[in-house]
C-alpha cells in the first residue's frame, strides 16, 4: 500500500469534509436559542458520527483525517469565526490520525476512539468564549445583540468548558457506535462501505 495521499484521497476527503460541515452547520442552527448552544458540541459529535464512520471506511493512509480537520477548521475560520477552531481541529485531527494508524486503519476500537478524540476539535469554536472573552463578547454583542450575549454568557461559566470537552469525547464515542451500527445495517448492504 502506498503511503502518500493521491488525488482520489483528496477528492474523498473533500467530499466528506463538505458532508461533515453541512452536518455541523445544520446542527449549529439550534444555537440561535442560547440555552441550546451548550448542547452543540455533544449533539454534533453524535450526529456527525455516521458520516465520519463512513469516511473511515475510505481512510487507509495517514493524513486524511488531519486534512479533513484542516478543511473543517478553515471553513469555521473563513465563515466568521476566530483562528482557534483551525488550531484545535488540527491538533485533535493529528491525534485522531495517529490513533487510527495505531489500529492500521482497520481496528473498530481505534476508529471509535479516534472519532471521540476528533470530536474535541469542535470545542475550538467555543473556546474563544473563555480565552478571548472580551473581544468575543464584543463580536457576539454586535452580531447577536446584548440580550442574547448575556444569556449565553450566563450559561457558559468557566467549569462548563471542561464539561463540554468531556461530553464531546463521550458523545463522540456514542456517535461512533451509532455510525458503526448504521454502516453495518445500511451502507454495507448497499455496497457503500
Amino acid at each position: 500500500m502506498e503511503n502518500k495521499l493521491n488525488v482520489q484521497d483528496f477528492i474523498t476527503t473533500g467530499i466528506f469534509s463538505a458532508i461533515y460541515m453541512i452536518v455541523v452547520f445544520a446542527v449549529a442552527m439550534i444555537g440561535y436559542i442560547p440555552i441550546f448552544m451548550v448542547a452543540l458540541p455533544p449533539l454534533i459529535a453524535v450526529i456527525a458520527g455516521i458520516p465520519f464512520m463512513l469516511f473511515l471506511t475510505k481512510v487507509k493512509k495517514f493524513g486524511m483525517v488531519t486534512l479533513l480537520s484542516v478543511i473543517s477548521g478553515l471553513i469555521m475560520f473563513l465563515s466568521g469565526g476566530t483562528w482557534v477552531p483551525l488550531l484545535t481541529f488540527i491538533i485533535f485531527g493529528i491525534i485522531s490520525d495517529l490513533i487510527l494508524k495505531l489500529g492500521s486503519y482497520k481496528s473498530r476500537k481505534m476508529s471509535i476512539l479516534g472519532y471521540g478524540i476528533f470530536c474535541i476539535g469542535i470545542m475550538g469554536k467555543m473556546l474563544p468564549m473563555w480565552v478571548l472573552k472580551d473581544s468575543y463578547l464584543g463580536y457576539m454583542t454586535s452580531s447577536m445583540g446584548t440580550e442574547y450575549t448575556n444569556s449565553v454568557m450566563w450559561i457558559f461559566q468557566d467549569w462548563v468548558f471542561v464539561l463540554l470537552v468531556i461530553l464531546s469525547f463521550i458523545f463522540g464515542i456514542i456517535g461512533a457506535y451509532i455510525g458503526e451500527k448504521v454502516l453495518d445495517k445500511h451502507f454495507k448492504k448497499a455496497g457503500f462501505a
